[in-house]
C-alpha cells in the first residue's frame, strides 16, 4: 500500500499532465480548418466586391464623355473627325488590348492583371480631364481602356476559377454592375459637373475616385493568389518528386519540379494542362466570337443612332433620350436574372433564341412605325440587349478549365468587338446616303438574324 500510493499519485498527475498535450494535438487539426474556412469566407467576400467594383469601372471612361464632350472639344480644339473616331476607339481598344490578356495572365495571375487594369483605368480617368492637347487626352482615354481591356477578358475567368458553382449568378451580378455603371455615368457627369460650377473637367475626372476604390480590393485578392498558388505549388512539388523517386529513383526530380513550382507560383499551373488546346480552330469559340461581335454591333447601333431614329420619326429630343435609357435600365435586373438563369441551364440556344426575337421584333416596330408605339419598341430592344451577360456566361461555361476560360475569352471578346466595329459605321453611311432608315434598319435586321443563328450555336452543351 505504501508503495502503491507514490505510484497512484504519479499516474493521475503524469495522466493530467499528457491530456492537454493530446488535446492540443486533437485540437490542431479542427482549427485548421475552422481558420481555413474562415479565410476561404473571406475571400469569397472580397472577390465579390472586387467583381462588383471592377464591373462598375467597365464603362465610365467612355460614357461619361458624351454628355460633357462639346465642351472637351471646345476645350482641346478637337475636330469633328477625331470626335468621331471616339466612338469606334473603344471597341478597337478591346480587341487589340484584350488579345494580350492571356499572356499577362500566364505570367502574373489573373488577379494581379485585373488589379493592374484598375489602377490604370483610375489613373487614365483622373489625369485626361486636366490635360491641354487632343493627343494627350487621347493617350489618357488609351490607357484607361486599355485597363478595361484587360478585365473584360479576365473577369469571367476570376468568376470561373473563383465561383466555378455560381457562374451564371456572378456572371449576372457583374453585368448588372457593369450596366449600372454605364447609365450612371451618363446621366449624373453633367450633374457632377454642375456641382463643381459647371466645370466639365470635374465631372469627367469625378469617376477617378470610383475606380481607385476598386484596386485595393483587387491588390488583396492578387496577393492573396499569389499566397494560395505557392502553398499550391508546394504541395504539388512535393507529390511530383515523390512521385518520380517512386519510378525513376529520384532522377531528374528536382530538375522538373520546380519549374512546375513556378509556373503555378505565377497562377499558371492550369495554362499548362491546356495548352493542347487551339481555341481559334474551335467551331465553338468561333460561334462564341460571332454572337460577341454581332450583338456588341447591335448595342453599338442603339447607342449611337435609337435616339436620332425616334427624333427623326417627330419625338422630342427628351424623350428620345428618356427612350434611350429604357434600353440601358433594363439591363440592371435583367442581367443579373438572365445569367443567373442561364447558369443553371447546359444549353443556353434557347435563351439566345429568344432574345434575337425580341430584337427582331423591336427593330421591325422602329422600322415600320417608330413613334407608333415607342415605348414597346424600346423596351423589345433593352431586353434583346442582354446578350452581353448571356455570351458572358457562355464563355464562362464554355471552357473547361480557367487556362481554357482565358482563352476563350480573349479570342470571342477581340474577334468579337473588331467584328463589332462596322455595323454602327455601315448604319451610318446607308443613312446619310439614302436620307431614311428603312434601309439602315434592314441592315440590321439582318445582322440580328445572323446574331440569332451565332447565339444557337454558341450556346449549345459543347465545351472548348
Amino acid at each position: 500500500m505504501v508503495c502503491d500510493e507514490p505510484a497512484g499519485r504519479d499516474g493521475p498527475v503524469a495522466g493530467d499532465g499528457a491530456r492537454p498535450k493530446d488535446d492540443a494535438a486533437l485540437r490542431s487539426p479542427v482549427k485548421q480548418r475552422r481558420d481555413h474556412a474562415r479565410s476561404a469566407t473571406w475571400t469569397r467576400r472580397l472577390a465579390v466586391t472586387a467583381l462588383v467594383l471592377a464591373a462598375l469601372n467597365l464603362r465610365p471612361v467612355v460614357t461619361s464623355l458624351g454628355p460633357v464632350l462639346e465642351e472637351a472639344r471646345a476645350a482641346l480644339g478637337m475636330s469633328g473627325t477625331i470626335a468621331g473616331l471616339l466612338t469606334s476607339v473603344p471597341a478597337v481598344c478591346f480587341a487589340l488590348v484584350g488579345s494580350a490578356a492571356p499572356r499577362l495572365a500566364r505570367r502574373f495571375g489573373p488577379d494581379g492583371v485585373v488589379f493592374a487594369g484598375m489602377a490604370a483605368v483610375a489613373l487614365g480617368l483622373a489625369v485626361r480631364p486636366f490635360v491641354g492637347t487632343t493627343p494627350v487626352f487621347l493617350t489618357l482615354s488609351g490607357l484607361a481602356l486599355a485597363g478595361i481591356a484587360v478585365a473584360n477578358v479576365l473577369l469571367p475567368v476570376v468568376v470561373k476559377q473563383r465561383f466555378p458553382d455560381k457562374v451564371g449568378m456572378m456572371t449576372g451580378l457583374y453585368s448588372m454592375a457593369l450596366n449600372l455603371g454605364a447609365s450612371t455615368a451618363a446621366a449624373v457627369t453633367v450633374p457632377l459637373a454642375g456641382a463643381f460650377g459647371g466645370d466639365w473637367r470635374a465631372g469627367l475626372g469625378a469617376w477617378a475616385v470610383l475606380a481607385a476604390v476598386a484596386v485595393p480590393p483587387w491588390a488583396a485578392l492578387a496577393r492573396d493568389g499569389r499566397r494560395e498558388a505557392a502553398h499550391q505549388a508546394g504541395h504539388q512539388a512535393a507529390h511530383q518528386a515523390g512521385h518520380q523517386a517512386g519510378h525513376q529513383a529520384g532522377q531528374r526530380t528536382g530538375r522538373e519540379a520546380a519549374p512546375g513550382a513556378e509556373r503555378a507560383a505565377r497562377g499558371d499551373a492550369p495554362a499548362e494542362a491546356g495548352t493542347a488546346v487551339r481555341v481559334a480552330r474551335s467551331p465553338v469559340a468561333w460561334a462564341l466570337a460571332l454572337f460577341f461581335g454581332l450583338q456588341s454591333s447591335s448595342a453599338y447601333v442603339i447607342i449611337g443612332w435609337l435616339p436620332q431614329i425616334f427624333r427623326d420619326a417627330g419625338l422630342s429630343a427628351e424623350t428620345a433620350g428618356l427612350l434611350f435609357a429604357v434600353t440601358s435600365v433594363l439591363g440592371v435586373p435583367l442581367s443579373f436574372l438572365l445569367a443567373a438563369v442561364a447558369g443553371r441551364l447546359r444549353n443556353q440556344s434557347g435563351i439566345a433564341v429568344l432574345l434575337g426575337a425580341f430584337g427582331l421584333a423591336g427593330y421591325a416596330g422602329v422600322w415600320a412605325a417608330p413613334a407608333a408605339a415607342p415605348w414597346l419598341w424600346a423596351v423589345l430592344l433593352g431586353v434583346a440587349n442582354c446578350a452581353f451577360p448571356l455570351v458572358l456566361t457562355m464563355i464562362a461555361m464554355r471552357g473547361r478549365d480557367g487556362a481554357t476560360v482565358i482563352r476563350l475569352s480573349a479570342f470571342a471578346q477581340s474577334v468579337g468587338y473588331l467584328l463589332s466595329v462596322p455595323g454602327p459605321i455601315l448604319v451610318g453611311a446607308l443613312y446619310q446616303h439614302t436620307g431614311g432608315w428603312h434601309g439602315p434598319l434592314a441592315l440590321v435586321v439582318c445582322l440580328m438574324t445572323a446574331q440569332t443563328a451565332a447565339g444557337y450555336f454558341a450556346g449549345r452543351d459543347r465545351q472548348v
